[in-house]
């Protein structure tokens, strides 16, 4: 074994070095798409709805220019779609937010940056970005003493030091350990990396989607998870491969709520948090099947409706994408 795969790390440290560090998984030319397929990546109706949303936040900031800000962007494949499905009329500042270099052939309007803009009036949109913030996690040992779950680059764990201070604060809060085994993600770089994100924004809506889970319902070992090549294998912190855990969409919206500028117009607003069936279908996605008279009068059309309501279907599916959860944060 080399220095490095000998060496313990606690799982934020490990996985932000397997993510982001030289060669990370996020780094790689083929980005996210070329390992899993997120809602952008499904079909161009979510885009679609993510531009009507803009539109809708131009309305209630009784503007015709603002700011688009896609934070965990990817290869911009959801700003290129936002931009193409803009209503006439609206000027749009587009921003992609990432920490991979600018991708070739970029729309020259999209302006590509590693940090959250400040003071900007729009909407800030963070798709899957939240689940791939490092965390560290934690488990409660044979005695129920909470300790913090140590790796090493080859994936073997053991249990380290007690868990302690502000980590400790955050699981009495949000993901109590009551048993021994039990395992959380502590999810307070989260709430940061929400928080600072809201708190940038002048004035809008910020949106994060991702899988999450509330008070209540925490699953009791923990969500830890890798995807590679489309498939689900070991959380490994090697670079090979994505490496997420589902979000405490509950904590952060909290958190988001207290960043909210109170100097803004209408100062802070009460975070809402809805699935994302909810969220598209407010948004004019359906996945309802055309009429079928169409296949007579526009057989085109009918071929062009029915492969959408399949595209809308898969977005809005229970135990699939349908069931990510929307928090919408008003500044």
């Amino acid at each position: 074994m080399t220095d490095e795969t000998c060496q313990w790390q606690g799982w934020r440290e490990a996985t932000e070095r397997a993510l982001y560090g030289p060669e990370g998984f996020f780094l790689r030319p083929e980005g996210p798409a070329g390992h899993f397929r997120t809602s952008v990546h499904a079909s161009p109706l979510f885009a679609g709805a993510v531009a009507r949303l803009l539109a809708r936040t131009a309305e209630e900031l009784d503007t015709e220019e603002l700011a688009l800000v896609d934070v965990g962007a990817g290869r911009g494949e959801l700003l290129t779609g936002v931009l193409a499905a803009l209503p006439p009329g609206l000027r749009v500042r587009p921003y992609g937010v990432e920490r991979a270099a600018r991708p070739a052939g970029l729309d020259p309007r999209i302006v590509w940056t590693d940090r959250v803009p400040d003071g900007e009036r729009g909407l800030l949109f963070a798709n899957e970005w939240l689940d791939n913030v490092p965390v560290d996690v934690a488990q409660a040992d044979g005695d129920g003493v909470v300790r913090y779950v140590e790796v090493r680059a080859d994936g073997t764990e053991r249990l380290g030091g007690p868990v302690t201070g502000p980590d400790a604060g955050w699981l009495e809060r949000w993901w109590p350990l009551r048993e021994p085994g039990e395992r959380a993600e502590i999810g307070r770089p989260r709430d940061e990396a929400w928080a600072g994100a809201v708190g940038a924004l002048a004035a809008g809506t910020a949106v994060a989607v991702d899988y999450g889970h509330l008070r209540g319902s925490r699953p009791p070992f923990g969500t830890l998870a890798a995807f590679r090549e489309g498939r689900e294998v070991a959380p490994v912190p090697d670079g090979s491969r994505d490496l997420t855990a589902h979000v405490a969409i509950d904590a952060c919206a909290e958190a988001g709520g207290w960043a909210a500028r109170a100097d803004a117009p209408g100062g802070r607003r009460a975070p809402e948090v809805l699935t994302q069936r909810e969220a598209l279908r407010g948004l004019g996605v359906s996945g309802g099947r055309p009429p079928l008279a169409l296949a007579s009068s526009d057989p085109r059309g009918y071929v062009r409706a029915l492969a959408a309501a399949g595209e809308a279907a898969e977005l809005l599916a229970p135990g699939g994408l349908g069931d990510f959860l929307w928090l919408v944060q008003r500044v």
